[in-house]
């Protein structure tokens, strides 16, 4: 009978799209992982979040038409949500569903290109605390004002060093994709920054939104960035600080 129960409960995982190393009940963090809307190396890219002990992750792509991932039964269950979507479309009732995660305490981290999503919509802007503006119809374009620029080796700053987001990290090189003309939020915490003169600042920060945190990470674009130890530990500890549970909230991953 018990061997019943466990294949049947096996096959349920597989069924849900819960990938067999996001196993439940083992005090590890539960994250989802948000994608859809922007192409990008998936194996390098998942095999940071597997290789992080301390946490168990769910993938989730939104669908071609709008952020359905927002859809999902289990949305509030996890202690984080990671995006790295860029979505252009977003419903009433998702938008609903996203806000949610704050009223419960969900904690966001958004890398990247993520930056760009919802071009329409303020919330979206502040909660995460900045945008990089594209005008309608116009994606991708690069000026002076705005822009991006792939295959720069980066000088990465730790302007927070006190920050549990940032402990134990000096600064660092990393070559990356650049983006500039973003617009950064007026409450946000800087954490990591540049000295690169055409790069955007900062490169990171944090803030709250009611009872959830939050941490932006603009740099993330490749393997590059996803093999590199110091921009593992960032991601990680991103992810236990905006979790928020304690005791040992602070605890380096």
């Amino acid at each position: 009978m018990r061997t019943r129960l466990f294949l049947l409960s096996a096959l349920l995982v597989l069924s849900s799209g819960t990938t067999p190393f996001a196993a439940e009940r083992d005090g590890r963090l539960k994250v989802l992982v948000v994608t859809g809307g922007h192409g990008f190396a998936r194996e390098s890219f998942f095999q940071m979040f597997k290789d992080i002990p301390a946490i168990t992750f769910t993938h989730a792509e939104h669908s071609r038409t709008n952020a359905t991932v927002y859809e999902r039964a289990d949305l509030l269950d996890y202690d984080v949500v990671a995006l790295y979507d860029m979505a252009n479309t977003i419903t009433e009732t998702q938008k609903a569903r996203f806000l949610s995660l704050f009223d419960k305490g969900v904690g966001l981290v958004v890398l990247h290109h993520a930056l760009v999503s919802y071009q329409h919509w303020p919330d979206y802007e502040r909660i995460i605390g900045g945008q990089y503006p594209e005008e309608d119809g116009k994606s991708g374009a690069v000026t002076e004002q705005v822009g991006y620029e792939h295959d720069v080796d980066v000088p990465v700053v730790i302007v927070a060093k006190d920050h549990p987001v940032t402990a134990g990290l000096k600064d660092f090189a990393l070559h990356d994709e650049i983006y500039w003309g973003y617009r950064v939020g007026e409450d946000v915490t800087p954490l990591v920054s540049t000295t690169h003169p055409k790069s955007g600042k900062p490169l990171a920060w944090s803030r709250t939104e009611k009872n959830s945190r939050v941490v932006f990470i603009q740099s993330g674009h490749g393997p590059e960035a996803f093999t590199n130890a110091n921009y593992r530990q960032l991601l990680a500890q991103s992810i236990r600080w905006t979790a928020n549970k304690s005791p040992g909230a602070n605890k380096k991953l």
